[in-house]
């Protein structure tokens, strides 16, 4: 007899079943709780002192501000075309969609110290294929926001669309198609059939993108310059002070930005009916 069966809706659990949960739980606690355990017990190893030192230091703020204000801005550019790319691929047959498809998962499977490579060869401003060009107009890309928004949006591209993209599928177009045969406009469609369908989805989408941009750290590295109050963020600031040995600080930070990818995640978890968990 299988060690999982199913009676009268309810699971039968055996020994595999409690083992493989055991083997789960402890990869998970070495792998995630453990170490994130250990960062919030050092960064208050000598009490608030660290954390207030971070909330204290201008320069730290500018680099928690910054680090916010990119997340925002990568948040609602992958939000919108998130959505919209998702609404292509789901509803609409073309020629390339495999490949747009695949392309989709490129920030997956590539290094972010390459797309930060790239971003410097495309908008340099001195050797870049767009820079010079940009620079003339006076907006310059790499070591600046814009370049760093560039790098945390394309890393963090795919989070939305593979949270909608499942939900769009599994709801099908048949409202979609109710609606627009009673006279309803495309937005109107949208607006009042799609989108709230597929809320979960998107606030899900959002909440994982918000994670990844608020710990981006290569491709930043990489197109920012880290420069001190200018365009160094909260993730290089933690780089910065472990190399320099201000260990208490770089736990600090690290700390604030674990708490707040952490509680948004485990917020919407909490909040997201079960029937859409």
């Amino acid at each position: 007899m299988a060690d999982l069966s199913v009676q009268r809706g309810h699971y039968r659990r055996g020994p595999g079943a409690y083992a493989l949960r055991l083997v789960v739980v402890a990869y998970l606690f070495l792998l995630v709780a453990w170490p994130l355990y250990l960062v919030g017990r050092n960064a208050f190893a000598n009490g608030f002192d660290d954390l207030a030192a971070i909330l204290t230091d201008p320069d730290a703020v500018h680099a928690l501000n910054l680090t916010a204000q990119v997340a925002l801005a990568s948040v609602t550019i992958n939000t919108v075309f998130g959505v919209g790319i998702s609404l292509l691929v789901v509803r609409y047959r073309f020629p390339g969609k495999g490949v747009l498809n695949a392309l989709l998962d490129l920030p997956l499977s590539v290094s972010p110290i390459v797309v930060g490579l790239a971003l410097v060869l495309v908008y340099n401003g001195r050797t870049g294929w767009f820079g010079p060009a940009l620079e003339s107009i006076g907006l310059q890309v790499i070591f600046s926001g814009p370049g760093i928004v560039m790098a945390t949006a394309f890393v963090a591209l795919p989070l939305v669309i593979r949270e909608v993209v499942p939900v769009l599928q599994e709801i099908g177009d048949e409202q979609e198609q109710a609606a627009r045969s009673l006279g309803a406009s495309a937005g109107q469609t949208f607006f009042r059939i799609t989108l709230p369908a597929i809320k979960w989805g998107v606030i899900y989408g959002v909440v994982l993108c918000l994670a990844r941009s608020l710990g981006e750290f290569g491709a930043v590295k990489v197109v920012s310059g880290n420069v001190l109050g200018s365009t160094r963020t909260a993730t290089l600031m933690v780089e910065e002070k472990y190399l320099n040995f201000d260990r208490g600080g770089a736990y600090a930070t690290a700390f604030l930005l674990a708490l707040i990818a952490v509680a948004v995640i485990v917020s919407v978890t909490l909040i997201r009916p079960k029937d859409h968990r």
